[in-house]
């Protein structure tokens, strides 16, 4: 039988909605919506897009290290914004900062709120360990 390789932060938010931060399926790593949160599972700086984007991508790492993965095998990227128009060059210039020459598949949504008060930023992706780190 197959271990399940399931990663967690154990922040109230994953048994309150029952789902896994990551889990890994063959050679693939589906990484669910990743936000700007504490260790606590406390959103941190509400409202501040940039810091938020930046603590996303911190917390996305934890993940890419847990699963000895790299940015470099992340195959798609899915980002749900609020005020994407406002928000657009912003994201451009993080995204470009986080990937370096790498360029996954992406998609960006404009949305018009996320699941807490002052959260602007989530963002979920794929990841393909075959994929040379």
């Amino acid at each position: 039988m197959a271990t399940i390789d399931v990663f967690s932060y154990d922040v109230p938010a994953e048994s309150d909605f029952g789902y896994a931060q990551a889990i890994r399926s063959g050679e693939l790593i589906h990484v669910s919506g990743q936000l700007s949160f504490d260790e606590a599972g406390e959103l941190l700086h509400p409202g501040d897009f940039a810091a938020q984007l930046d603590q996303t991508h911190a917390n996305m790492d934890r993940i890419l290290d847990h699963y000895g993965a790299t940015r470099k095998q992340i195959v798609s990227q899915t980002l749900y914004l609020v005020n994407l128009r406002q928000n657009a060059a912003a994201t451009m210039e993080a995204n470009l900062r986080y990937f370096g020459d790498h360029r996954p598949a992406s998609t960006v949504l404009g949305i018009i709120e996320l699941a807490l008060p002052g959260q602007v930023v989530e963002i979920s992706c794929v990841i393909d360990t075959k994929l040379p780190a």
